[in-house]
């Protein structure tokens, strides 16, 4: 094995025994307790009992999420990718061993997995689920409101849980707040279970504390939401759907630049890393679809067609899509969407398609704001980054290069970057200034 591996050991619950020799991460398990190093709310558990694979499996990503963030890029080669040896606890090594999970995560994360399952005893218990129909997950921000409305609308008898994970700050506050003005529309239609998860500060009665050092990327962060919303709908029926929506055009992951290129952005719903998903989840035994509405569609095509409209201007300022929402407070300004990131960008690109591109509602207006380009600031590193990707004179064969697509698909995915690259330029169509400049350089060189 690679002297730079990285070893995570999960464990199905805390106790005084050493870790085995050569374990560099110790992740202990026991939601609510002390001792464990994976920090866990018990709330989430409330009114339901998980089947055993949906707990194995919420177990593992709860494990892997933590090892993630505790193993930093920035000493690795090339600055990106880690080698890391994941010990799972499983009632059935030999399904576990058929999941091919190390290919799963590699695709997502971009890192060398190795999952190593041991038997562990098999826990007996009753699943018992919420009384609901589908799950979706809800991570407050633009696409996720607009799914929830649109399965609301779609069917008017439809039971809804919305899963939500956070460690705090502005995510945290707009799930609660939309959920809220959800219920005053639909009624307890419509439930939230969130997630609070991390990895836990260390405590004199762990055995092996994680390190304090935290990675910043958060690439195993969607396995995480997703296995909980699984876990949650196994419960309730192994046919009840979960909804990821998204919209198609961030899904493809294509790199903006070449720096970009691979796992640099995020895969959450990347077709290929969904059906990588499906596969691993099936063959443990676990049969829920998962499905995105969205998957050939860009953000402006599912806010225009949102089955309740005014609903969705009503509620779309206090949903948060930015990358970073905490960071603008250090800078004096309000907290929320920045303005400026990639999230916030194609964000205002597709509110601008339904007219309700409103630049008050950002910390910075990134068509306007000359210091977002200045060369000493990172604030412009995503704008400059978007104009040079959206370019019309852009190869149509680098784009569909990142990754493999579902078979006879390709130019359903092509037409769909194309049409939501034009949809920003016509947004970047309205800038002025240092913005304007870059953008007629940019688009005019071949």
């Amino acid at each position: 094995m690679d002297a730079d591996t990285v070893r995570l050991r999960i464990r199905s619950a805390p106790s005084a025994a050493a870790a085995p020799a050569g374990i560099d991460r110790l992740l202990d398990w026991a939601p609510g307790r002390r001792e464990a190093t994976i920090e866990f709310t018990t709330g989430f558990f409330t009114d339901w009992t998980p089947t055993t694979i949906g707990i194995e499996l919420l177990r593992f990503a709860a494990g892997v999420y933590c090892g993630d963030r505790t193993v930093p890029r920035e000493p690795q080669i090339d600055g990106w990718t880690r080698t890391l040896h994941v010990d799972v606890p499983a009632s059935d090594p030999g399904a576990w061993e058929q999941a091919e999970w190390a290919g799963t995560l590699g695709f997502l994360t971009g890192d060398r997995w190795h999952i190593r399952p041991r038997r562990t005893r098999r826990i007996i218990s009753e699943p018992a689920g919420l009384d609901v129909d589908a799950v979706s997950l809800f991570s407050g921000g633009l696409d996720s409101l607009c799914g929830v409305i649109d399965l609301l609308e779609e069917d008017p008898e439809r039971r809804l849980l919305l899963v939500g994970h956070h460690e705090g700050g502005q995510a945290s506050t707009a799930q609660r707040d939309l959920h809220a003005a959800l219920v005053d529309v639909y009624g307890q239609r419509v439930q939230l279970r969130r997630l609070f998860c991390r990895p836990a500060p260390p405590d004199e009665t762990q055995t092996q504390p994680l390190p304090t050092e935290r990675e910043r990327t958060t690439r195993s962060r969607s396995l995480l939401f997703i296995t909980a919303a699984l876990a949650a709908a196994s419960a309730a029926g192994p046919d009840v759907p979960v909804y990821v929506p998204e919209n198609g055009w961030i899904g493809l992951n294509v790199p903006l630049t070449r720096a970009r290129t691979g796992s640099a952005s995020t895969r959450t719903t990347h077709p290929h890393f969904v059906a990588l998903l499906t596969g691993s989840c099936r063959a443990l035994g676990l049969s829920n679809p998962i499905i995105n509405p969205y998957r050939l569609q860009t953000k402006g095509e599912m806010l225009a067609a949102c089955r309740n409209p005014r609903l969705l201007a009503k509620l779309a300022p206090s949903s948060v899509s930015c990358a970073h929402p905490e960071t603008p407070r250090w800078r004096d300004r309000k907290q929320g969407n920045c303005g400026y990131c990639l999230p916030c960008l194609v964000r205002r690109a597709a509110l601008r398609r339904i007219r309700r591109d409103l630049p008050d509602q950002y910390a910075w207006d990134a068509l306007s704001d000359a210091g977002l380009l200045d060369p000493a600031e990172r604030t412009g590193a995503d704008l400059r980054a978007i104009v040079h990707g959206v370019s019309p004179h852009r190869d149509e064969l680098a784009i569909m290069r990142n990754a493999p697509l579902p078979v006879g698909e390709h130019q359903d995915h092509l037409q769909l970057w194309l049409r939501g690259a034009a949809e920003i330029r016509e947004w970047l169509g309205g800038s002025t200034g240092k913005l304007a400049q870059l953008t007629t350089t940019v688009w005019r060189n071949r």
